[in-house]
């Protein structure tokens, strides 16, 4: 089946195959309507020297014209953290986001100097027309505050997509809107996206309410300074450790910056409502008796850089262990961090801390995201026709489309995709077809460029291999040595204690620039003839590919030769 001009088209540029940089659009005729645009963090050494990975934008720069705007479900970084990157390379008009996240991607733009875009606040009870899309929104429980799924009424049909999402009977902010979810279901769903981080776990996810009665046992029970690590962007923990220490009479010291922007924006925005002396600066602090201090700070996944990691190692410019602290970890690991965490946790072991972390016995953290129960009511309310799980690794994908069996969806009306793949919905059908250009770029720092994939593979080769340079000198005029190559090994060899290996790459780099020197050769040639002779002998010693690096210095002898030299040299 082609794709036709009346048809309505669906694809992620992130989000499918990972969790985090969430990107997906909605495109009818002349409009393309962008939700979220998030980042995901390179947090392996796979990535080395990057820090996001964002998506490729190069089909929105190249329908420029067709982007009417960006819609936010909610104000995390995996889906608002690639927005400065987005504007540098297209323009948009039109941010739509709910109020949360609109202070921060404010903030956002104004620490980058860009404010030439529109934001439009919207709330529950919101409705805009985009050319031919009708959009309105419902409320959801997250782990931040404001967080919304989103209804697009096409000519095609209804497209939904449920944002990041729980069913939580007591939460600690609003309660997400099963009724109005139940009234958009009965109009008919013909193809809902659904979060699909949990989709692995059974059962309901646990109530913010039974941590937050968690946390206050903790209050309640420590005679000692306090120090909380955890998520800065899960605002309603923020929120509840903040109000514990005000109900418990205790001044808060913050520690690290996006701890400090989340905390001065959601009292900017109401969410946190405490006294303003709550907070006091380190040297306020300090003073204080120990039973009256708080300290909360970023690194419960073990970062090196964070707060918590230079107070367990020690080299914190304010604060330093005392025997009797107790140091809690209101987080679970992100897979892959769970050795940092052991290692910090040790530390603040061997300090004199009593450390407490997530487990059955302290219920300390819950997640944000929907568990298969969670799942499963979600699909019965808004009973779609069709189904696209989203935001997750491929065997979430896989298991959220397994639920939806479970509950009535045909395995052949769920669509397990990747980034890029295209659906198209007509006449309140849907199928996949065509793809999109749809790959990671590599941040490094600021670039929005992004760097190539061969300088990424470069960076792992050295990290394994290491490099190998040759140093030659020569005369252009006369194409002669001036003195024997010099060679070089870093993250290679040894050189000291593998001589005799420098001293034969020595040998076989000189006779290969006597060689090649008889055939008038320029720079290029000169580079891969080493290159050539080189990589294949020390892959031969020692079973390792390091990077060759051959460094060319010309000079002449006297003014007779400098004007005789070769151009081509």
């Amino acid at each position: 089946m082609k794709k036709r001009n009346t048809d309505t088209a669906l694809y992620c540029l992130g989000g499918l195959g990972e969790v985090g940089k969430n990107s997906y659009c909605i495109e009818h005729e002349n409009t393309i309507i962008l939700i979220d645009a998030g980042v995901k963090f390179a947090g392996d050494d796979s990535l080395p020297g990057i820090d996001y990975v964002i998506p490729d934008y190069t089909y929105l720069k190249e329908n420029n014209d067709k982007l009417k705007g960006l819609f936010i479900t909610h104000g995390h970084e995996d889906h608002i953290g690639g927005i400065t990157f987005l504007m540098q390379i297209l323009n948009l008009e039109v941010i739509y986001a709910p109020k949360l996240a609109a202070s921060l991607i404010r903030k956002k733009l104004n620490e980058k100097k860009m404010s030439n875009v529109k934001i439009v606040e919207f709330d529950n009870s919101s409705e805009f027309k985009i050319d031919k899309i009708k959009v309105s929104f419902f409320r959801q429980t997250h782990s931040i505050p404001d967080a919304y799924g989103i209804v697009f009424t096409t000519p095609n049909g209804t497209i939904v997509t449920t944002g990041d999402f729980k069913f939580d009977l007591t939460p600690v902010g609003d309660m997400s809107e099963i009724q109005k979810m139940a009234m958009i279901g009965k109009k008919g769903v013909d193809l809902l996206l659904s979060d699909s981080t949990n989709s692995e776990v059974s059962g309901f996810t646990m109530s913010e309410a039974d941590v937050s009665e968690s946390i206050n046992d903790i209050f309640r029970n420590t005679k000692h300074r306090l120090i909380i690590a955890t998520f800065a962007s899960n605002v309603f923990r923020v929120q509840q450790i903040v109000e514990a220490a005000q109900r418990f009479h205790r001044k808060v010291i913050v520690f690290g910056r996006s701890m400090e922007n989340i905390i001065n924006v959601a009292r900017e925005s109401g969410i946190i409502k405490v006294r303003d002396d709550l907070f006091v600066n380190p040297n306020v602090g300090l003073t204080l008796p120990l039973e009256q201090v708080l300290i909360l700070c970023t690194g419960s996944q073990g970062e090196p850089l964070a707060a918590l990691s230079r107070i367990a190692n020690g080299s914190h410019k304010f604060i330093k262990i005392i025997p009797n602290d107790t140091v809690v970890f209101s987080s679970s690991p992100i897979p892959g961090n769970a050795l940092s965490i052991n290692h910090i946790v040790n530390k603040l072991a061997k300090s004199g801390a009593k450390v407490i972390t997530n487990s059955v016995l302290n219920s300390i953290h819950t997640s944000g995201h929907a568990s298969q129960g969670e799942q499963k009511l979600m699909l019965q309310l808004m009973t779609p026709k069709y189904f696209f799980p989203v935001h997750g690794e491929y065997r979430m994908l896989k298991a959220h489309a397994k639920t939806a069996e479970q509950v009535g969806i045909p395995l052949d009306h769920s669509f397990i995709l990747s980034n890029g793949d295209v659906l198209i919905l007509r006449k309140h059908e849907v199928f996949a077809q065509g793809r999109v250009q749809s790959d990671d770029i590599y941040v490094d720092g600021n670039d929005v460029s992004g760097l190539s994939t061969k300088v990424i593979r470069d960076r792992v080769h050295l990290a394994n291999n290491g490099l190998v340079a040759i140093l030659v000198a020569i005369n252009p005029a006369t194409n002669k040595l001036l003195s024997k190559p010099q060679i070089i090994s870093r993250g290679f060899v040894y050189m000291k204690e593998n001589q005799d290996l420098i001293n034969e790459t020595q040998v076989l780099a000189e006779k290969t620039m006597k060689n090649i020197l008889k055939t008038d050769p320029n720079f290029k040639i000169i580079k891969e003839s080493l290159k050539n002779s080189i990589g294949p002998f020390l892959y031969h010693k020692t079973h390792r590919n390091p990077i060759i690096i051959p460094l060319i210095i010309a000079k002449t002898t006297n003014t007779k030769e400098k004007e005789n030299a070769k151009p081509n040299a």
